[in-house]
């Protein structure tokens, strides 16, 4: 029987007063056994061994209390129950997130075999050889004719009718979430998939994937508050960058023409449902072409990558079924500020106590130093992007959000920059690319003000990189894609930390 455990420690109770709990000692108590009989209880190999999945589709054929042929396999995996019947013991063993019973006798294993084979504790990990069967009642099922002991679990798994539920426990303790929740597992390997996905399209499209640095000597491509280091070699400080974008730009400036990274990217900003410190991007950028061949691409290979992910163009988010296959629509961000806030960017920028107001009145968190910039994205949103479910591209954004990107030829103060929101949230953000050095060192200039005034997300002036645009950049477009974003979007979940295998935490009391 296993050890009894207090419901507390199921799934991981602590040491108390620097002494094991009862059924760790129990556990270590096995192990000395096993080791006196010359028993190694953590093995260094198991090889030969056959996947339990490739056994559930090999002999899915084999009917009610039929045995396979010439059906001798070896199998490992971990005990995830375990049931006795007398000489008669059956193991339930998943191997990765396939489970498969085991039936094991003392006739065959023998006294000392099946001694070993039935105090199998739920957790461990055990390897068998012997032959596949299916049972009188229709499970399908490996006799075993030996096992082995691959390693000694110290820990038990969460009581087994109600798994590991709590999701503190499941976000901090990745690896038990996995065990018993192999639903986790086969989500996140969907993220997996989507990044590949992602990486072929783009390969396809004629982008060559770079790498750039993550320790950067200014923060720069983004308004965020970075993390800071120190490098004692250079003694000087660095930052986890905030975005790739200065140093792709720097490569079209040398010649590329179509660059990708995917990559981690670092904000030292809050936690919420959709924002972890450290996230994962993909940027791009595309010499001689401006934003609307960047949303063309968008919309194009969302749904490619919707295929890859969950086989269907189709998904369900927001309690409603979103079509993802293109042409998306276009809407300016004047149009949808006075569809729905009855204020146009002009007048925002006029009035700002007008738009505060409005905004308060809307149950929007305002604050009186909040300048137009910081009223507009509060705006969007509040007040937009929750009203936004089928795909749309937000287009042309007023100049003082977004430092990097080309005015408009219509109006100087606004930018050819869109963002796609679907099911009211932003999955990527893109850009028709500054590449005006004598422009982007006024905006620099400007940002420089603002951090002054204490707007610590201001873009800092990097003086390498307006050198790099006075050799001359070509007109490009840019794009931005949370990968964590839309792999959410995309697999139904939401929260950020469902799509991030170990996302960050407070530190454990």
């Amino acid at each position: 029987m296993e050890p009894s455990v207090p419901p507390e420690d199921r799934g991981g109770g602590e040491r108390r007063e620097g002494r094991p709990p009862e059924w760790e000692q129990e556990r270590l108590a096995e192990i000395d056994r096993l080791r006196s009989e010359n028993v190694e209880p953590y093995a260094r190999s198991f090889f030969g061994r056959t996947p339990l999945g490739k056994i559930a589709e090999d002999y899915a054929y084999l009917e009610t209390d039929q045995k396979a042929e010439g059906s001798h396999c070896r199998i490992a995996g971990r005990v995830m129950s375990r049931r006795e019947h007398g000489k008669a013991c059956f193991l339930t063993l998943r191997d990765g997130w396939d489970d498969l019973q085991v039936y094991g006798n003392i006739d065959t294993l023998g006294e000392t075999g099946f001694s070993r084979f039935k105090s199998s504790n739920v957790g461990d990990i055990i390897g068998c050889e012997g032959h596949v069967f299916r049972t009188r009642r229709g499970e399908l099922t490996v006799f075993a004719e030996s096992s082995i002991i691959l390693t000694k679990s110290l820990r038990p798994l969460p009581e087994k009718w109600h798994g590991l539920q709590d999701r503190e426990t499941r976000y901090r303790q990745r690896y038990v979430d996995l065990i018993a929740n192999p639903e986790v597992a086969r989500q996140l390997c969907g993220r997996g998939r989507l990044v590949a996905g992602m990486r072929r399209y783009l390969e396809n499209q004629g982008f060559v994937e770079v790498e750039t640095p993550v320790l950067q000597p200014l923060p720069g491509g983004a308004l965020a508050r970075p993390f800071i280091t120190h490098h004692n070699a250079l003694d000087t400080d660095l930052y986890l960058r905030i975005a790739p974008e200065l140093y792709l730009k720097r490569l079209l400036v040398g010649g590329f023409d179509r660059v990708f990274e995917i990559g981690k990217n670092f904000r030292n900003e809050g936690i919420s449902l959709v924002h972890n410190p450290e996230f994962t991007m993909m940027e791009l950028y595309w010499a001689y072409v401006d934003y609307n061949a960047i949303m063309e691409l968008v919309e194009s290979m969302v749904p490619v990558l919707a295929e890859e992910v969950t086989g269907s163009t189709r998904i369900e988010a927001a309690g409603e079924e979103i079509e993802l296959e293109a042409p998306w629509p276009r809407r300016t961000i004047d149009s949808l500020l006075e569809e729905h806030l009855g204020l146009s960017l002009a007048g925002m920028r006029a009035e700002p106590q007008t738009a505060k107001t409005l905004l308060r009145g809307r149950g929007i968190d305002v604050e009186n130093r909040d300048t137009f910039a910081m009223l507009v994205d509060k705006a969007l949103k509040h007040a937009v992007w929750p009203s936004i479910v089928q795909p749309m591209f937000v287009i042309d954004y007023p100049l003082e959000l977004s430092p990097l990107a080309k005015s408009s030829p219509n109006d100087p103060l606004i930018v050819e920059r869109f963002q796609a929101v679907i099911a009211g949230k932003e999955i990527c953000n893109a850009f028709s690319e500054l590449n005006d050095p004598v422009d982007q060192r006024r905006r620099f200039e400007d940002q420089a003000r603002n951090r002054a005034a204490g707007d610590e997300e201001a873009h800092v002036l990097d003086e390498d990189f307006l050198r790099a645009l006075e050799y001359g950049m070509p007109p490009a477009g840019g794009l931005g894609v949370g990968v964590d974003r839309l792999a959410m979007l995309l697999l139904g979940v939401d929260s950020i930390r469902d799509v991030i295998l170990f996302p960050q935490l407070r530190p454990e009391q």
